[in-house]
């Protein structure tokens, strides 16, 4: 009776693919599952999400023509407010400045408060990925042309300088204490950076583990990073954070895009733009196990971790079928056809 039952809802959730509230029945084993789906629509495209733990919001910013830098409810997932005609690719938030950053260009600072623009920035290069570190109260803004990362004084919102990372920036990492670690995507490498004088202090070579970096996180206690990597195969390569040498690698579901780590729990956790979340255990400073492969909906490639509740919080939307010849979409992703509208939708997982 049992396997019959797990047939039916099997094959429910494939033939109802479209259906957000049955994404939770595709979970595997393990502690987490699918705890709130809530429908909020909008249009225009999406990229990162953050979320704002002491402030309890969620910031999550649509591209195209209508876009705009959209607010939540952190633990109902209420509409907050929006801050309209930012049109950026991640954002983040300083808590004790209450400054926010969104990466349009130029680089927009804002009020976290009152969700008023106080200012644009200028920088170079393409703004793409961004990091606030809590140790000196900075804004790293990463992007795949140079410089490849500016770094921004949250509390004044100046430049403070560049960083020469000789490669396209991915997912960045802060250990707390002086050092930021971020993924290179095109040279398959992690650069260790001096988060005081910007100046880069080591490579860490991953390129025979694998390339096309995406997600970084790691555990500042214990030393050890997590750097994801899409090609040939998606894999997570689990390093000693102070000399690169590799102590674990595993497969991950295809299309990861951000990453965290939960020092809580002691849980590395993916998004993956194939429809599924990873969470890998760390047992020990030197023992990891993959804990469970969560299933979520396809597109959903990022996600934010709020550290007072351990949930973790991704998002995507519904597509029509592709357009007959349609290309591949990014990193070898099947092709895929207009967003449905009022479809788009914020994920929320946890035990």
């Amino acid at each position: 009776m049992r396997s019959f039952c797990l047939a039916v809802v099997l094959a429910a959730a494939i033939a109802m693919s479209a259906s957000v509230g049955l994404a939770q029945h595709a979970s595997s084993a393990g502690p987490y599952k699918l705890l709130k789906t809530a429908k909020v629509g909008g249009e225009g495209g999406f990229d990162y999400i953050f979320a704002d733990v002491e402030g309890r919001r969620l910031y999550i910013p649509r591209s195209g023509p209508m876009g705009q830098l959209t607010v939540f409810n952190l633990d109902t997932l209420e509409p907050a407010g929006t801050i309209a005609d930012v049109k950026s690719g991640g954002a983040v938030v300083d808590p004790k400045s209450h400054h926010g950053f969104s990466t349009t260009k130029p680089l927009s600072m804002w009020d976290s408060e009152t969700l008023k623009v106080i200012k644009t920035i200028e920088v170079d290069g393409r703004p793409d990925g961004i990091m606030f570190d809590a140790y000196n109260e900075r804004v790293w803004i990463l992007s795949h042309t140079p410089p490849y990362a500016t770094v921004i004084d949250a509390k004044e919102g100046t430049v403070v300088g560049t960083v020469d990372l000789a490669g396209t920036a991915e997912q960045a990492v802060s250990d707390g204490k002086g050092t930021v670690y971020i993924n290179i995507s095109d040279k398959g490498g992690v650069a260790v950076v001096n988060a005081k004088n910007l100046t880069v202090t080591a490579n860490y070579d991953m390129s025979s583990k694998g390339v096309h970096g995406s997600g970084m996180s790691g555990d500042a206690k214990n030393h050890v990073l997590f750097a994801y990597y899409r090609d040939p195969k998606p894999v997570v390569v689990i390093l000693n954070a102070d000399n690169g040498n590799t102590l674990a690698t595993f497969p991950t579901g295809e299309g990861v895009d951000t990453v965290a780590f939960n020092p809580a729990t002691m849980e590395a956790i993916s998004a993956e733009a194939a429809g599924s979340m990873t969470f890998i255990k760390e047992n020990s400073p030197t023992s990891f196990t993959v804990e469970q492969t969560l299933q979520t909906m396809p597109g959903a490639k990022t996600m934010a971790l709020d550290t007072k509740t351990n949930h973790v919080l991704t998002m995507t939307a519904n597509y029509g079928p592709a357009p007959a010849n349609a290309p591949p979409g990014p990193a070898g992703r099947p092709a895929r056809g207009p967003m449905v509208p009022g479809s788009f939708s914020i994920l929320m997982v946890g035990k």
